[in-house]
Protein backbone atom coordinates (compact mmCIF):
# COMPACT_ATOMS: atom_id res chain seq x y z
CA UNK A 1 0.00 0.00 0.00
CA UNK A 2 3.31 2.47 0.70
CA UNK A 3 3.61 2.16 -3.18
CA UNK A 4 0.32 2.93 -3.61
CA UNK A 5 0.48 6.07 -1.60
CA UNK A 6 3.56 6.88 -3.17
CA UNK A 7 2.22 7.34 -6.53
CA UNK A 8 -0.52 8.69 -6.02
CA UNK A 9 1.24 11.38 -3.68
CA UNK A 10 3.56 12.08 -6.60
CA UNK A 11 0.72 12.06 -9.55
CA UNK A 12 -0.84 14.58 -7.82
CA UNK A 13 1.92 17.11 -7.26
CA UNK A 14 3.45 16.20 -11.04
CA UNK A 15 -0.33 17.30 -12.20
CA UNK A 16 0.51 21.00 -10.52
CA UNK A 17 3.77 21.51 -13.00
CA UNK A 18 2.97 23.73 -15.68
CA UNK A 19 3.28 22.30 -18.95
CA UNK A 20 6.02 23.26 -21.57
CA UNK A 21 8.87 22.52 -23.70
CA UNK A 22 11.08 22.88 -20.27
CA UNK A 23 9.14 20.96 -18.39
CA UNK A 24 7.67 18.26 -20.56
CA UNK A 25 10.90 15.44 -19.93
CA UNK A 26 10.08 15.52 -16.08
CA UNK A 27 5.96 15.53 -16.41
CA UNK A 28 6.33 12.59 -18.33
CA UNK A 29 8.75 10.77 -16.82
CA UNK A 30 7.11 11.19 -13.45
CA UNK A 31 3.13 10.10 -14.73
CA UNK A 32 5.16 7.26 -16.08
CA UNK A 33 6.65 6.08 -13.12
CA UNK A 34 3.16 6.34 -10.87
CA UNK A 35 1.10 4.45 -13.49
CA UNK A 36 4.46 1.96 -13.12
CA UNK A 37 4.39 2.13 -9.95
CA UNK A 38 0.93 1.04 -10.13
CA UNK A 39 1.57 -2.14 -11.72
CA UNK A 40 4.62 -3.13 -9.72
CA UNK A 41 2.44 -3.01 -6.80
CA UNK A 42 -0.52 -5.63 -7.85
CA UNK A 43 2.41 -7.65 -9.11
CA UNK A 44 3.69 -7.57 -5.76
CA UNK A 45 0.30 -8.07 -3.86
CA UNK A 46 -0.12 -11.18 -6.02
CA UNK A 47 3.15 -12.64 -4.98
CA UNK A 48 4.97 -11.84 -7.92
CA UNK A 49 8.10 -9.91 -9.00
CA UNK A 50 8.44 -8.26 -12.35
CA UNK A 51 11.18 -8.80 -14.68
CA UNK A 52 11.05 -5.13 -16.59
CA UNK A 53 8.28 -2.18 -16.52
CA UNK A 54 6.48 -4.35 -19.51
CA UNK A 55 5.07 -6.31 -16.97
CA UNK A 56 4.13 -3.97 -14.78
CA UNK A 57 2.29 -1.89 -17.63
CA UNK A 58 0.62 -4.93 -18.92
CA UNK A 59 -0.89 -5.88 -15.22
CA UNK A 60 -2.70 -2.88 -15.22
CA UNK A 61 -4.30 -2.90 -19.40
CA UNK A 62 -5.42 -6.68 -18.10
CA UNK A 63 -7.91 -4.80 -14.99
CA UNK A 64 -10.98 -4.99 -16.40
CA UNK A 65 -12.47 -1.35 -15.77
CA UNK A 66 -13.69 1.39 -17.21
CA UNK A 67 -11.27 4.28 -18.07
CA UNK A 68 -11.64 7.30 -20.41
CA UNK A 69 -9.22 6.71 -22.20
CA UNK A 70 -7.59 3.26 -22.73
CA UNK A 71 -5.00 2.04 -20.25
CA UNK A 72 -3.20 0.21 -23.33
CA UNK A 73 -1.89 3.81 -23.75
CA UNK A 74 0.17 3.47 -20.80
CA UNK A 75 2.53 1.80 -22.94
CA UNK A 76 3.49 4.66 -25.20
CA UNK A 77 4.36 6.36 -22.19
CA UNK A 78 6.77 3.70 -21.25
CA UNK A 79 8.49 3.62 -24.63
CA UNK A 80 9.00 7.47 -24.50
CA UNK A 81 10.36 7.54 -21.40
CA UNK A 82 12.29 4.98 -22.11
CA UNK A 83 13.28 7.25 -25.51
CA UNK A 84 13.71 10.20 -23.13
CA UNK A 85 15.83 7.66 -20.64
CA UNK A 86 18.39 6.40 -22.76
CA UNK A 87 18.37 8.08 -26.25
CA UNK A 88 18.11 12.07 -24.87
CA UNK A 89 14.61 12.48 -26.62
CA UNK A 90 13.39 15.70 -25.91
CA UNK A 91 9.78 15.92 -25.61
CA UNK A 92 7.50 18.72 -26.52
CA UNK A 93 4.68 20.26 -24.54
CA UNK A 94 2.13 18.68 -26.76
CA UNK A 95 3.52 14.94 -25.31
CA UNK A 96 3.44 16.53 -21.72
CA UNK A 97 -0.16 17.61 -22.28
CA UNK A 98 -0.96 14.40 -23.81
CA UNK A 99 0.24 12.77 -21.20
CA UNK A 100 -1.94 14.81 -18.59
CA UNK A 101 -4.87 14.26 -20.13
CA UNK A 102 -4.21 10.19 -20.03
CA UNK A 103 -3.09 10.55 -16.03
CA UNK A 104 -6.62 12.52 -15.43
CA UNK A 105 -8.60 10.11 -17.45
CA UNK A 106 -6.90 6.55 -16.57
CA UNK A 107 -5.12 7.22 -13.23
CA UNK A 108 -7.73 7.69 -10.20
CA UNK A 109 -9.62 4.61 -12.28
CA UNK A 110 -6.64 2.54 -12.04
CA UNK A 111 -5.44 3.28 -8.51
CA UNK A 112 -9.46 2.57 -7.00
CA UNK A 113 -9.06 -0.91 -9.10
CA UNK A 114 -5.50 -1.97 -7.87
CA UNK A 115 -6.46 -0.76 -3.89
CA UNK A 116 -9.10 -2.83 -3.90
CA UNK A 117 -7.72 -6.19 -5.51
CA UNK A 118 -4.78 -5.47 -3.01
CA UNK A 119 -6.79 -5.25 -0.11
CA UNK A 120 -8.71 -8.60 -1.18
CA UNK A 121 -5.16 -10.14 -1.32
CA UNK A 122 -4.76 -8.81 2.03
CA UNK A 123 -7.62 -10.33 3.09
CA UNK A 124 -7.36 -13.97 1.29
CA UNK A 125 -3.91 -14.13 2.87
CA UNK A 126 -5.27 -13.41 6.30
CA UNK A 127 -7.89 -15.88 6.20
CA UNK A 128 -5.67 -18.77 4.19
Amino acid sequence: MSILEASSRQMRYTLTLESNDNSAFNIIRNIYECFRMLGDALLVSRGKLSEDHVEQIRVLENLRIQTERPIRLVDNLRKMRHNINYYGYNPKKIESDDAISLAKACFESLLKAVKEEIASNLRERRLG
